[in-house]
């Protein structure tokens, strides 16, 4: 819940922050009340999608509340595109990564690693050659014993299915997202350290070592995203912080709660929908920014 007597507001750290935003935009608040809220993400056919995990279901948002479209949900959490606009789903319950075809079916594309179940897969994203990138950490286990001797972010082959593990340095992967050239990945590492590491991208299907880009206070960093300029949009314990290319605070969306995920979508591209714990925000952009590149195509 919001804090008691703390108003959501824009804090910029350099003057040209508040240009992201529309004249006097301000954090609105759509729909409260639910569990926990997660992967926002907005669909070909105009309809914003999250999930709830806790309440083991998804909601799509009318235009005036949050509306039940699929439950069970496999305790879904993060969500994304593929490059055929389907619906890519992380899954707690069957520590799993779904897909929705066109026709509304929907298809298991892996829930295992050398034989052995994965944690729970939590945040995904998809590459412009249709490679699927996923985090698993522990959070979603439920009482079951991992299975895995580490977490780890995976890159599941869009024609093979071959999942290859690309990084096992993180403590908790949890968001991740591409630059919007994709020569780079972003993975927020929500364990003990609350960093927002970098890493290179190789030929396109494996990474470099992680370097350290941001640490995030309070809290710790959740879903990410890259808007067309690089800039990295952080959500956090009081809000999203927003970093510049070169990891310099630019400037911070305080809805003094933690925000679990983000994305860019409405039918203009210029809506930041945030899920804040059981509640959903939006507020309105300057600009289009949800960037077909940057590993959550709009």
């Amino acid at each position: 819940m919001v804090i008691a007597d703390m108003a959501p507001s824009v804090v910029a750290e350099v003057p040209a922050f508040t240009q992201l935003f529309a004249a006097k935009a301000t954090p609105v608040q759509l729909a409260k009340g639910h569990v926990w809220l997660e992967g926002p993400v907005w669909l070909p056919a105009g309809v914003f999608i999250c999930s709830d995990i806790g309440a083991n279901t998804m909601f799509r948002f009318d235009g005036t509340t949050l509306v039940v479209w699929r439950t069970p949900s496999g305790q879904a959490n993060g969500n994304t595109l593929d490059t055929e606009g389907r619906l890519i789903t992380c899954q707690h319950a069957p520590h799993a990564v779904q897909r929705t075809e066109h026709d509304g079916s929907t298809t298991m594309l892996v829930d295992s690693f050398e034989q052995k179940p994965l944690n729970s897969p939590n945040d995904v994203v998809v590459k412009s050659d249709g490679s699927i990138w996923f985090t698993d950490p522990t959070y979603g286990l439920n009482g079951r014993q991992s299975q895995q001797a580490v977490c780890r972010v995976y890159r599941l082959d869009p024609l093979t299915r071959v999942l290859t593990a690309v990084c096992d340095t993180c403590e908790q992967p949890n968001g991740l997202c591409f630059s919007p050239d994709e020569k780079q990945l972003y993975i927020a590492d929500s364990g003990l350290p609350h960093h927002v590491l970098v890493c290179s991208v190789n030929e396109g299907q494996s990474l470099g070592p992680t370097r350290l880009f941001a640490t995030i206070s309070p809290g710790v960093p959740d879903g990410i995203r890259c808007d067309p300029s690089g800039r990295l949009w952080v959500c956090a314990g009081d809000g999203v912080h927003v970093y510049a290319p070169d990891g310099s605070l630019l400037g911070r969306i305080l809805l003094h709660s933690v925000v679990s995920n983000c994305c860019f979508g409405g039918k203009d591209g210029r809506t930041l929908y945030m899920t804040s714990i059981g509640n959903l925000w939006s507020m309105t952009l300057a600009t289009n920014m949800a960037a077909k590149s940057a590993g959550h195509p709009p």
